[in-house]
């Protein structure tokens, strides 16, 4: 059973850096391929950035040049590191893994979500 665990959420100002973690367990992490999500209040859940089998690192436009992904093989961990924070990256954020294994839908396996509030 794939677990994910994501932490490092909080209330920062404008400008500010978060690096949200997901950790996981129940499966080899390198099999798993990792995305973020993000759901505004009233909102629906929209990609924000993530590892795919074909085109390795990919992000929204909305982060390119502020937000990274990194993970440490070690703890079986992947970090979203997010820069320059601004009030519209509001929302809960989810990590969520999918393995590309033959007749998977999407991503099977989700994490609780970790709020992150950016507000002056």
């Amino acid at each position: 059973q794939v677990r994910l665990v994501e932490s490092g959420g909080g209330l920062v100002k404008p400008g500010d850096s978060l690096r949200l973690s997901c950790a996981t367990s129940g499966r080899t992490f390198s099999d798993l391929y990792i995305s973020w999500f993000r759901q505004a209040p009233g909102k629906e859940r929209v990609f924000v950035a993530g590892t795919t089998e074909l085109e390795g690192r990919t992000f929204a436009d909305s982060v390119i040049g502020r937000f990274a992904i990194s993970r440490d093989n070690g703890i079986n961990t992947e970090y979203l590191q997010m820069n320059n924070l601004q009030p519209e990256d509001t929302g809960v954020y989810y990590c969520a893994a999918r393995t590309y294994e033959i007749g998977e839908q999407g991503f099977p396996y989700w994490g609780q979500g970790t709020p992150v509030t950016v507000s002056a």
